[in-house]
């Protein structure tokens, strides 16, 4: 039944020219019939150069959002349209459209885990990869607005030395993460790395031994003459380092209730089986509205360019 269920998908895939996306956090099961992997710059990257008719993107809306943004002219689905994201909804779209057009005088950058009309009320987007080139790249004394996530905030005022102004949004993978568990692994695995995503509290990362995106976290535990990391991101990476790195132990950080087992649970809402039912009935689809589109395309090109 199980192999039946991935010949389908294979078939519709064909069927439908359809290119298969996804992020890093996804179930191993969906990683390894992905097209593509990569953290959220990389798979908008890729989106701009696919030929495909079709884009199934196994990750959350807003990246979903994003794909069709830069593809307007390609139909994007995705298995589960109630797979959403905790940090893009700490910032509904009006409430930061109010607050940025009450500070004129400031640059937004935003990062690109927001949503299509977070993405409209800003002047650059940004990912984890890029943030810190990017608000280098204007000038020093520019006012500039950082959102949604207030610790990649924080993080990224503490490395480029700007005042940032903060929205107060966060990722509830990222910031219950125990400090408590974590130095009591580096006491038991005192030859452990510590990798960290920057959207992790402050407590986390002064800890940490390297911090980065998803993709810095996977390619530096490849290139690591050691062979044992704590992993402080969600645990969908540790199958990828896994498979590059079968020698290697990988450590999931526990959260503050002591469970190793801090999934995005919007990110788990896709399967397999959703697949299939999405490129049978082509739907949920991602619809926009040619307005806000081209609006939210401004500041993903300045991206873009600046990548």
């Amino acid at each position: 039944m199980i192999s039946d269920t991935f010949s389908r998908l294979e078939k519709l895939k064909k069927e439908r020219n359809a290119v298969i996306l996804a992020h890093y956090y996804q179930d191993p099961d969906i990683q390894d019939v992905a097209d593509f992997m990569g953290d959220s710059l990389a798979l908008a990257q890729y989106a701009v150069k696919t030929d495909a008719d079709v884009i199934l993107f196994c990750g959350v809306h807003f990246m979903c959002e994003t794909a069709k943004i830069l593809n307007p002219d390609k139909r994007v689905i995705l298995p589960d349209m109630d797979a959403g994201c905790s940090l893009a909804d700490s910032a509904p779209h009006q409430k930061f459209k109010a607050w940025v057009d009450s500070h004129p005088d400031y640059t937004v950058i935003t990062y690109i885990n927001c949503s299509a009309g977070v993405k409209a009320a800003s002047d650059i987007i940004c990912t984890s990869s890029n943030a810190e080139k990017i608000i280098n790249s204007l000038p020093e004394d520019e006012k500039i607005i950082f959102a949604p996530d207030k610790y990649l905030g924080a993080y990224l005022q503490k490395k480029t030395g700007r005042d940032l102004l903060l929205w107060d949004g966060s990722c509830q993978v990222h910031e219950i993460f125990s400090e408590r568990e974590l130095i009591r692994l580096k006491t038991r695995h005192p030859e452990a790395l510590v990798l960290a995503h920057p959207e992790c509290d402050e407590n986390i990362l002064r800890h940490s031994d390297h911090i980065g995106s998803t993709t810095s976290i996977i390619k530096f535990a490849h290139d690591s003459n050691l062979e044992k990391f704590i992993i402080a991101t969600e645990p969908g990476v540790i199958h990828q380092m896994e498979k590059e790195n079968p020698h290697k132990t990988f450590i999931p950080l526990p959260t503050n209730d002591g469970c190793a087992c801090n999934e995005c649970p919007h990110m788990r809402l896709n399967t397999i089986e959703k697949m299939v039912v999405a490129l049978e009935t082509m739907s949920p689809e991602i619809i926009l509205s040619e307005e806000l589109r081209l609006q939210a395309l401004a500041p993903l090109e300045r991206m873009l360019a600046l990548s």
